[in-house]
C-alpha cells in the first residue's frame, strides 16, 4: 500500500470511530445501571433452543406474554426441535397465542425449524457454530428473522459477540444525544460494539449481554415513549 493510501485509510478509520465523549458516556451508563439494577442474568432460557424460540416470540410483545407462551410449549412437552416440528400448525398457534401475532409467529418458527432440521439435523449447536458473520447471514436468510432477532440468537444462544439493538436502545440513545434520531440499526450496533470494546472474551460477552438487558429495563420502566420518568431513571445524570 502506498504511503498516501495508508494515511487516507487511517484517517477514514478515525472518522468512523465514535465520539470519545459518547464512548465515555456509554461506559459510564453501564456502571450506573449495574449499580442500581444489579446484573440482569438475561436471557431467561434453559436451553439454546428455548432462547431462539423466545427471540422469535418476543417480537412486538412483552416478555411476560412470551413467558406464558413458553410455559404452554413446555406443558405440551413441545419445546424441542423434533416435537415442535411435528405439531400441527393450528396447535402451535394455540400454544403461542399469548405472545400475540400467533399466526405470523407460528410461520416464523416453522421457517426456523425447517432450516434447523433440513441443514443441521435438528442440532442447534451446529446451526449456531461458525464465524459470527456467517451465522448471522444464515439466520437473516430465514423468513421473518430480522437483525434484532438474529443478534439476540447470536449473543444469548450462540455466545457470539454481536450487540443487540432494539427500540429501547434507540430511544434512550436519542434522548441522551448519543446518536442521531435517524440512525439505522447497523450504525447503532457499530457504535455500541466499538464503544464497549474495552473488555474481551467471556467478560465482553457477559458485558454485552447484560448491557442490552439493562437498556431493556430502562426503556420499559423509565424511558417510556410518552411521559418518561427521567428524574427517577438511573441515567438521569447523563441527560444533556
Amino acid at each position: 500500500m502506498k504511503a498516501e493510501d495508508s494515511s487516507q485509510a487511517k484517517r477514514s478509520g478515525q472518522r468512523n470511530r465514535p465520539d470519545p465523549a459518547v464512548t465515555k458516556a456509554l461506559r459510564r451508563a453501564y456502571l450506573l445501571l449495574r449499580k442500581q439494577q444489579g446484573h440482569q442474568q438475561w436471557w431467561p432460557g434453559e436451553t439454546r433452543f428455548e432462547v431462539c424460540v423466545g427471540a422469535i416470540l418476543t417480537q412486538n410483545t412483552s416478555w411476560k406474554n412470551v413467558e406464558r407462551a413458553i410455559a404452554n410449549l413446555k406443558h405440551a412437552s413441545a419445546l424441542e426441535p423434533e416435537r415442535l416440528s411435528r405439531l400441527p400448525r393450528s396447535e402451535l398457534c394455540e400454544l403461542i397465542r399469548p405472545a400475540g401475532y400467533f399466526n405470523v409467529k407460528a410461520d416464523r418458527l416453522r421457517s426456523f425449524l425447517q432450516m434447523l432440521n433440513r441443514d443441521f439435523n435438528g442440532d442447534i449447536d451446529a446451526m449456531l457454530a461458525g464465524p459470527t458473520a456467517t451465522v448471522r447471514e444464515r439466520l437473516l436468510s430465514i423468513s421473518g428473522i430480522g437483525p434484532e432477532t438474529a443478534d439476540s440468537m447470536l449473543l444469548y444462544a450462540g455466545h457470539h459477540h454481536s450487540f443487540v439493538i432494539d427500540a429501547y436502545t434507540k430511544r434512550i440513545f436519542t434522548r441522551h444525544g448519543w446518536c442521531h434520531p435517524n440512525a439505522d440499526y447497523e450504525t447503532l450496533q457499530r457504535l455500541c460494539e466499538q464503544s464497549l470494546s474495552q473488555k474481551s472474551g467471556a467478560k465482553q460477552l457477559d458485558y454485552w449481554q447484560d448491557y442490552h438487558a439493562q437498556l431493556v429495563v430502562v426503556g420499559k420502566d423509565y424511558c417510556r415513549p410518552k411521559q418518561p420518568l427521567c428524574e427517577q431513571c438511573p441515567l438521569s445524570s447523563l441527560l444533556p
